[in-house]
């Protein structure tokens, strides 16, 4: 058990039966009698809503332990997203819509930590930069120097804006937060 002054991104509790995923907590400290209190923004592990809250900062809530295992990531389909674990070949499903936008990036073969609580898988943590590269946009532009930006389509589908000098076939550096260009990959073959 934890205090909810206590709570921190990352963390899975279980508060009046439910299991959330912490993505933000904030404590803000009381003045004089009034006591500090910590606002929360949870995700419902069993329906995947998102829930604000300010918890009182002495408020007891459950921690679960949250493990990490690295996976290789299989295929996705209809049902969801496959992975398996590398050295006993167990296979685990998540469901798409868990991992989110970030699910179309997930290359075959790929490497990614997979979290579990209680032996269920409830997320795929993505590294903060990934390295794709460009199967389709328009030729260079070398003679402006001015900062336009055209439209490229990676090898999985997903359109990014990307400088007029990218051309089809060049690998690039990904925010995965953003899902925006950071620059060009360096060392990469061709």
């Amino acid at each position: 058990m934890i205090t909810a002054s206590q709570l921190r991104g990352g963390m899975v509790v279980r508060h009046e039966g439910q299991t959330y995923k912490v993505l933000i907590a904030d404590y803000h400290p009381g003045q004089g009698k009034m006591g500090g209190a910590t606002h929360t923004r949870l995700k419902n592990l069993g329906t995947g809503t998102v829930w604000e809250h300010s918890f009182r900062s002495e408020l007891k809530l459950e921690d679960l332990p949250v493990e990490r295992q690295s996976m290789e990531f299989l295929y996705a389909d209809a049902d969801g997203c496959y992975f398996m674990h590398p050295e006993t070949f167990e296979q685990v499903t998540i469901p798409a819509s868990t991992i989110g936008e970030h699910a179309r990036l997930l290359k075959e073969g790929m490497q990614v930590p997979v979290e579990l609580v209680d032996g269920a898988p409830i997320s795929v943590l993505f590294p903060e930069f990934l390295e794709v590269r460009i199967a389709d946009t328009t030729p260079p532009v070398h003679q402006q120097q001015d900062s336009t930006w055209k439209t490229a389509r990676l090898e999985n589908g997903v359109e990014v804006m990307v400088p007029q000098f990218i051309k089809t076939g060049d690998a690039i550096r990904l925010d995965m937060h953003a899902l925006k260009y950071m620059d060009r990959a360096k060392g990469v073959a061709k």
